[in-house]
């Protein structure tokens, strides 16, 4: 039976005083009040109960008061009063809530439906924003435990309980008792240390040589830099085992009055150990990860350093980083590792009359490389037409040792031969033009494949004004070639955002069954628009949570909806981070139960292990991520 028009009128008026009803078009209000009845809830009753699933209605409070009650929560209950409603953000997310809704006195609600709710979202922008913002808050209660296990993990593996082997970063710099006090000098110099351990024939030590031993026994003095070092060197150094702890050694070291402690092996030198090592357990940064990558004058010096850079990615997440800052750090750290990777390899290849630059493309091109990542690069170099040949057979063994040495430090080999050693992703400033035109002009499947891939691509090392040259050409071309961007557009809309028919996740079958690729059916949505904007638009930027900003300000779309998008962008990658990193239950990988997984699975989620703010936010990201091909389409594909 309809609604009565008075009766329609007089709940428009009511809605009209109360946000955000006050915001929405009146055909929304109509649709809210011909739907809506009138609810009864007596003083003391219970009105939404988290133990009984999914609410039925959303409730739009008419007369009277409602008590809010978060078990979780370490504040006050809340109360709500008149023109306010709920539970919003448990019917936008799907879910069951956490929250239980009970009358302080006798209540009158409006009652809507849970299937006109989820329409009258789908109708009025103004209703959604409210839903998305009722579920931002969400978000906090999601980092908040992700940050307290990592918190607990950080603790868990740097603390003073940690055997000292655990620290030792590097090889040690020794020379023999006979070795003169110059040559133990150079010998520190070409290492980069402050101290040098001496040791007899068998690697045994028998004393360190300090800097400061230097000021007082050599320098001071008036000693022969000719001498022995056995003469002038500190005898009876600090030296434990490596199994002893980091606890033992600092009290060692104290007790001693040494900056340094030797660490042995049965008896034979295995490290050395320093006051700053063992007081910085807690304090992993960036700073002291560059600056032993500076000091790294082999690849197994490197390769030390990749446990610390995720030891960082843990620290980082405890400590509340963002997953904007979070993944450009990561980057930026395996940049400065393959940079050095550079400076240690080019001596042997000579390449100081060649005009070439690396480019990092995919995930480090954009600087989102999570933990698990594999080799994505290529190279582009100028030179005559002449010696194209030549050139590029110079650089193609260069190359080849360097995605050697990167997949001996953690960065696998790229499956699809995405790597400057493929003669195919070595090419001159003009084979790229023609390769980047080629694929433009005929956007096949291949091409659009590649196209995923290449026009990421970002300066690394070396002349980085070929990379800026091409960039800039490719940014004009592509923004003109309206058949290449309807293709891009298509292929960024094939990935569909994983949700169910009825508030559920739709999940994987076979080998993955009851997992989502958080990769291809989540994080590869948004990069995939916001490459679509971008090369549309003209934006230069190769990074998705800047590509979205700068699409969505040139397109006057609401901040509040780009702000929606790259949060939820942010939301998939963090989770992908959590997953990589041990943060949540894993998917079983065989019988043994001790097979490292295989590599597909390192994005994989099984969403129901997530607990259930965690499993709102996941759905809402996908509606985020369902809204953004949305307007993609109506942007720019057409």
């Amino acid at each position: 039976m309809p609604t009565p028009p008075l009766i329609v009128e007089s709940t428009i008026h009511f809605l009209q005083a109360h946000l955000p009803f006050s915001r929405m078009a009146r055909r929304d209000l109509e649709y809210i009040a011909a739907r809506a009845r009138l609810g009864y809830h007596p003083v003391g009753s219970t009105i939404v109960d988290p133990a009984d699933g999914i609410t039925g209605h959303l409730h739009i409070i008419q007369r009277g008061h409602v008590r809010v009650r978060n078990p979780n929560a370490a504040v006050d209950d809340e109360v709500r009063g008149v023109g306010e409603c709920f539970p919003v953000a448990a019917l936008s997310a799907g879910a069951a809530g956490t929250r239980t809704f009970e009358a302080t006195e006798d209540v009158f609600s409006l009652l809507l439906p849970r299937a006109d709710f989820d329409a009258l979202r789908e109708r009025s922008p103004e209703f959604a924003q409210f839903c998305t913002e009722a579920l931002a808050t969400l978000v906090q209660h999601s980092l908040g435990q992700l940050r307290n296990h990592f918190s607990q993990r950080a603790t868990e593996q740097q603390t003073l309980l940690e055997p000292l082997k655990a620290l030792v970063r590097r090889e040690p710099v020794y020379c023999t008792a006979e070795a003169t006090v110059r040559e133990a000098l150079k010998r520190m110099s070409e290492e980069g240390v402050r101290m040098i351990a001496v040791v007899d024939s068998q690697r045994r030590p028998l004393g360190i040589f300090t800097l400061l031993d230097l000021m007082d026994r050599v320098v001071l003095p008036g000693v022969s830099l000719g001498t022995a070092v056995q003469q002038v060197m500190t005898t009876r150094p600090a030296m434990l085992d490596e199994l002893s702890s980091a606890q033992e050694g600092l009290a060692l070291m104290a007790s001693r009055g040494f900056h340094q402690l030797l660490v042995v092996r049965d008896g034979e030198l295995a490290g050395i150990v320093t006051e700053r090592d063992l007081f910085g357990l807690q304090r992993v940064t960036m700073r002291s990860i560059t600056q032993s990558v500076r000091q790294a004058r082999d690849v197994a010096a490197l390769q030390r350093i990749v446990a610390d850079i995720a030891a960082l990615t843990d620290n980082l997440v405890a400590q509340g980083a963002a997953a904007e800052p979070l993944t450009h750090t990561i980057t930026a750290l395996n940049d400065s590792l393959t940079q050095r990777l550079f400076e240690l390899l080019r001596p042997k290849f000579q390449l100081e009359d060649v005009a070439w630059c690396w480019l990092a493309v995919g995930s480090e091109g954009r600087r989102e490389q999570t933990v698990a990542t594999d080799q994505d690069n290529a190279i582009v170099f100028e030179c005559d037409e002449r010696d194209v040949a030549v050139t590029r057979e110079r650089l193609l063994r260069f190359a080849g040792a360097a995605n050697q040495c990167l997949a001996e430090l953690g960065f696998p080999l790229c499956t699809g031969n995405i790597m400057a050693s493929n003669p195919d992703c070595c090419l001159t400033v003009d084979e790229w033009r023609g390769r980047f035109a080629g694929w433009m002009r005929e956007p096949t499947p291949e091409a659009l494949l590649a196209a995923n891939i290449f026009f990421d691509f970002r300066p690394l090392a070396g002349d980085l004004t070929l990379a800026e040259r091409l960039r800039g050409w490719l940014d004009a071309t592509s923004s003109e070639n309206k058949l290449f961007l309807r293709m891009l557009v298509a292929n960024a809309l094939q990935a569909e955002p994983p949700l169910g028919w009825i508030r559920t996740f739709r999940t994987d079958e076979g080998e993955f069954a009851g997992t989502i690729d958080l990769k291809t059916h989540g994080t590869r949505i948004f990069v995939d628009a916001a490459r679509a904007f971008a090369l549309a638009l003209g934006i230069g930027d190769t990074n998705t949570s800047q590509r979205i900003r700068a699409a969505g300000r040139r397109l006057n779309r609401d901040e509040r909806e780009i702000a929606a998008s790259v949060d939820a962008y942010h939301f998939l990658q963090l989770l992908r981070l959590r997953v990589q990193r041990g943060g949540l239950e894993r998917p079983a990988t065989d019988s043994g139960g001790g097979a490292q997984r295989p590599r597909q699975a390192l994005n994989r989620l099984d969403p129901y292990a997530l607990n259930e703010i965690d499993q709102r936010m996941l759905r809402e990201t996908f509606r985020q991520a369902r809204a953004l091909q949305t307007h993609l389409d109506q942007t720019v594909g057409h």
